[in-house]
């Protein structure tokens, strides 16, 4: 990400100091878990793809700022409350909120953020930006949701597996993206063309992160994490469609029944990896990151473009 955060050396040096600003509380307690919060953040990956969409279309400009921030309000937000759902005592190998502080503050500190987000769009009229990315808290719960219930059955086919991590995942990269085109143009079209290149790269993001379960590299979580939880991604998901029916009813028995033996776990990982899963969701991946590219490839700003690129392959190439 290196020629990404050159270009927008200056541009977060400015959005690190309005995110820390909107996040202030006059209560001393949120406001030590905000503090908590900022000084563990990520590599800002998100409000990076906002900026980035702006000067691909024109200039950062404050309302692009004001967009990067709702984006990474948002996201945190659903974080602190992923943490309280999945019971998660670590975040990015630190503690979580959850673990710090419990179930009802970190569901207060995640509404906290959601409110701070909509109030700051709110307050200096960015309406449009707003409807952008309410459109992806809507469809990030329904994503959610939606892979709850067919984890209870595991009911699921490979369409509705894309409708999951189209609303959990892409929808917010995408939204931000739109947003951050919206900020600089107020095109409506080229508003639309990067909403698309977001919600391409963010289906890229979300199998590559399926595919970690099945790996050994240090991601944050244990291999056979989304076996445990009964969740079936893509890779489980072809294989279960492409294995005879006695290993079928096998691999599901183990799912529903022995979820938290790690031997039985590696089982299904093994059969996965033989099946040819890995492989196929990893073509799946590729598949959506060029096509990413090919709309990105429809500008004209070629290091901004270079810059996006390098945002997009660094999705699927990473290592965690």
């Amino acid at each position: 990400m290196k020629l990404s955060q050159a270009i927008l050396r200056e541009e977060l040096v400015v959005f690190d100091g309005k995110f820390k600003e909107a996040v202030k509380s006059q209560v001393p307690l949120l406001d030590r878990i905000m503090r908590f919060i900022v000084n563990r953040k990520g590599k800002q990956l998100r409000p990076m793809f906002v900026m980035l969409c702006a000067k691909l279309c024109g200039d950062v400009t404050e309302s692009t700022y004001r967009a990067a921030s709702l984006v990474e309000l948002l996201h945190t937000a659903t974080l602190v409350h992923d943490d309280v759902v999945d019971e998660s005592l670590e975040r990015r190998g630190f503690f979580s909120t959850y673990a710090l502080w419990k179930t009802k503050i970190s569901v207060l500190v995640g509404d906290y953020l959601l409110a701070k987000g909509l109030l700051l769009s709110l307050n200096n009229a960015d309406f449009r930006v707003l409807q952008i990315l309410s459109e992806a808290v809507a469809q990030m719960s329904e994503g959610e949701l939606l892979q709850m219930e067919k984890s209870r059955t595991l009911n699921l086919n490979e369409d509705v597996y894309y409708t999951i991590i189209k609303g959990k995942t892409a929808s917010l990269l995408a939204s931000g993206c739109a947003a951050g085109a919206f900020s600089a143009t107020q095109d409506e079209v080229a508003t639309q063309k990067m909403r698309l290149f977001g919600e391409k790269t963010g289906m890229a993001f979300q199998i590559k992160d399926d595919l970690f379960d099945y790996g050994n590299e240090e991601v944050g979580k244990p291999t056979g994490n989304d076996i445990k939880e009964k969740k079936l991604t893509l890779p489980l998901i072809y294989t279960l469609n492409n294995v005879s029916p006695s290993v079928k009813r096998n691999l599901i028995y183990i799912i529903k029944n022995n979820n938290k033996d790690k031997k039985k776990v590696q089982e299904v990982i093994d059969v996965v990896k033989d099946s040819g899963g890995i492989a196929y969701a990893q073509k799946k991946m590729n598949a959506y990151r060029d096509e990413a590219l090919e709309i990105l490839h429809e500008f004209e700003n070629e290091e901004v473009k270079k810059a996006l690129e390098e945002l997009v392959r660094y999705t699927t190439d990473r290592k965690f």
